[in-house]
């Protein structure tokens, strides 16, 4: 299980995300108020608090939402799981449609670090059930062998 540490979204696409304590999810959209909200695969992106962190210590001045993700949780490595993998949180139910993307190539934190985590950490979900999540929130991962309820049942 995770935990929600940020939310971010942005209003075009190409900039920096920015925080909020709160986000509504719609189904088959995205995040509400986010650029990159659509109905295509990559509508909502995730990426490892504790990736982030590792990437902070090698010197990286990074802010939440610098790489472009929308949702920041600690406690899953989302790059280690298989596209399909669902995740829930309240009413909330994502699903992995990709893992990694190819970087900009004028990335400004590729430019400064000479790396960047996004492509090989960063992953992407579609909205299959909307709802509201909020900091702090728990995000679960649904399993197969349980009958579609959480892996900490």
């Amino acid at each position: 299980m995770g935990k929600i540490r940020a939310i971010c979204i942005s209003e075009k696409r190409g900039t920096q995300k920015s925080s909020i304590p709160e986000a509504e999810f719609i189904e088959d959209w995205g995040i509400k108020g986010d650029a990159h909200a659509g109905k295509w695969h990559r509508q909502v992106s995730l990426l490892s608090y504790d990736k982030i962190q590792a990437f902070r210590a090698k010197g990286a001045e990074v802010e939440d939402g610098a790489f472009g993700e929308n949702l920041v949780v600690e406690g899953i490595d989302f790059a280690m799981l298989p596209v399909g993998t669902r995740f829930c949180s309240g009413d909330v139910v994502l699903e992995l449609t990709q893992i990694g993307k190819e970087c900009h190539h004028g990335c400004a934190i590729f430019q400064k670090m000479g790396d960047c985590i996004m492509p090989r950490e960063g992953v992407f979900t579609r909205v299959l059930k909307g709802g509201m999540l909020h900091v702090g929130d728990d995000l679960r991962i649904l399993t197969e062998e349980t009958g579609g309820r959480t892996d900490d049942f």
